[in-house]
């Protein structure tokens, strides 16, 4: 509605009963002066106007932009929307022997959905999933989200009791599992297995996916180590991720010939990373189960794969087995990595094993789903101070340095690297103390400690919350401190990262006993508590107390120190 000149003079009740009159009169005749107006929207613009404290043309005018800008805003279905229209009969998945269009895809999704709504999931309910990479896991992170539910993607490495926890602080309904139910009865309404569990509840009718879902609607919680010893659901909203999805494709060509090999897990950030710009233009996902370097390979030469993202010792092992047992891989244009530090080495025998891919260095946080820089052409560099770099912010993002007093940081000095824009989380589920912590003034506060040069390249140094990245999976110190305290033969316990050829990082535990005890009781004790991962590979005791500071802190730099002395290395987060 565009207002005639002078209507902006008229007495506010002349003109919202002109307007009130107008609106009767388009939507026909009707008992009642909001009942008559039969469409949805002229009832809403009615009650909005009844409902104002003064009335002018502008506020009618933001009404129906707002309604304009609801009825157009993407979902994490958008994607999927588009890759039916220009792909329908496209290669949407590949998974073993499975081969799936986007015909399909999407009848399959739409199924998924009216099968959910029977069993009664509602709008904003959360449906969890315990299992590896395959087709059906892609259908449900799609297809959860863009029905309005939010879906909760967890780790099958966890123990029980880490699962029970995010199922039972989550609130979720419904648990697709693929690796059995693992004495989880009782914490959910209903369970059904990723095979042909999941496969009988297609076999209902199709429902269609909502298209006027608010984008600032949690799409997901995805889990994190938590510092205290509990893990955060992290809530992503369906802004944050197609955000994301238009970052990465700002720096990375996407297109309908764009062959993406999944290979780190889905429930991780570097797993889905490039799933909705991948299906955003009606690519072909061809999928890892699990891990394995030579079938990777494999994949890569029979699939004429074009890109992929994996964690650094994914990358080590893939660059030994194609210079020992080379493959055809020259369809790998891009080559990215991510989720833990890696050694330049690595970089260069990377490069070495495939010469003809572009490398890239993603560096971010599941807080930042997960995207915060990026240093695109990474081969190029290798040589160059750059290198050391984790890149410069994507393009929609901004990253700066802040002291920890909140000071913003001149180049080249060290301080807290904060991050902002449509990518960063909406906060920690439950959770309003962290959530408060890590969010201030917009800038969600990553905990990592560098500094920004007067290029932009971002340059990271530490870890101020203390976390260990191994084998791409992120261990938080203090949650493998409380386990190791839990036994009654441990004083004092100190828990940090050291390198390691294989994991880029290992957890590596100081301890000082009470009484006798051995460390493989001790790695025992803590297999009871926490995830494999997570457990100390080495333990070692000492005798004398811990170093600390005058007020006694342990120093753990001091303890880390030795270790990391004359590594090459660089940290990433994620």
């Amino acid at each position: 509605l565009q207002p005639s000149p002078g209507v902006n003079d008229l007495p506010a009740g002349r003109l919202q009963t002109g307007i009130e009159r107008v609106i009767r009169t388009a939507a026909g005749p009707g008992p009642g002066a909001v009942a008559g107006v039969r469409s949805r929207r002229g009832r809403r613009v009615l009650r909005r106007l009844r409902g104002a404290s003064h009335f002018c043309p502008r506020a009618l005018l933001h009404v129906g932009a707002d309604n304009t800008e609801k009825s157009a805003m993407a979902t994490v279905i958008t994607p999927m929307r588009r890759a039916r229209q220009v792909g329908l009969t496209r290669t949407a998945v590949v998974c073993g022997d499975v081969e799936l269009t986007y015909a399909q895809t999407w009848d399959r999704c739409r199924r998924l959905v009216g099968a959910l709504s029977e069993l009664g999931v509602a709008p904003g309910d959360r449906v969890a999933v315990i299992a590896g990479n395959c087709h059906r896991y892609l259908e449900l992170y799609q297809a959860v989200p863009g029905a309005g539910f939010s879906l909760v993607p967890l780790n099958p490495r966890h123990a029980v009791a880490e699962l029970r926890y995010a199922l039972e602080d989550s609130g979720a309904r419904v648990l697709f599992t693929g690796v059995g139910d693992q004495g989880l009865e009782g914490t959910v309404e209903h369970i059904f297995d990723l095979g042909d569990g999941y496969e009988a509840l297609l076999a209902g009718s199709p429902a269609d996916f909502p298209d006027d879902l608010p984008e600032d609607t949690v799409a997901g919680l995805f889990y994190t180590g938590g510092t205290t010893g509990a893990a955060k659901g992290v809530m992503l909203t369906h802004r944050n991720l197609l955000a994301n999805a238009q970052h990465f494709g700002m720096c990375w060509p996407f297109t309908s010939e764009t062959r993406w090999l999944v290979v780190a897990p889905l429930f991780h950030a570097a797993g889905s990373i490039a799933v909705l710009s991948t299906v955003w233009n009606a690519g072909e996902h061809v999928i890892l189960p699990a891990f394995d370097a030579g079938r990777a390979l494999a994949l890569i030469e029979q699939h004429g794969i074009t890109s992929t993202l994996v964690v650094p010792t994914m990358l080590a092992a893939l660059s030994d087995e194609q210079l020992a047992r080379p493959r055809d891989v020259s369809s790998l244009s891009y080559l990215s990595h991510g989720g833990a530090p890696v050694a330049t080495e690595t970089l260069r025998r990377a490069h070495a094993a495939f010469p003809a891919a572009e490398m890239l260095h993603i560096y971010g946080a599941t807080e930042t789903a997960p995207i915060a820089t990026l240093l695109p052409h990474e081969e190029q560099i290798l040589d160059v101070p750059q290198a050391r770099s984790c890149g410069r912010p994507a393009v929609g993002v901004e990253v700066g340095i802040r002291s920890l007093d909140g000071v913003w940081q001149a180049p080249d000095s060290i301080g807290e690297v904060v991050v902002r824009g449509p990518n960063v989380m909406a906060g920690y589920w439950n959770k309003p103390v962290e959530t408060a912590a890590a969010l201030v003034e917009g800038w969600y506060h990553t905990g990592d400690l560098g500094y920004q040069d007067g290029d932009g390249f971002v340059y990271l140094v530490d870890r101020a919350k203390d976390m260990i990245v191994t084998g791409g999976e992120n261990v938080y110190s203090t949650e493998v401190e409380e386990a190791l305290y839990r036994h009654p033969a441990v004083r004092e316990a100190a828990v940090f990262g050291v390198p390691d050829a294989r994991w880029g990082e290992a957890v590596y535990a100081v301890v000082v006993p009470r009484s006798a005890v051995e460390p493989a009781e001790l790695m025992a004790h803590c297999r009871s508590l926490i995830a494999g991962y997570k457990i100390p590979k080495t333990i070692e005791l000492r005798e004398e107390p811990l170093p600390k500071s005058g007020a006694g802190k342990v120093l753990k730099r001091e303890l880390r120190e030795p270790h990391w002395r004359g590594v090459e290395a660089r940290v990433a987060g994620a």
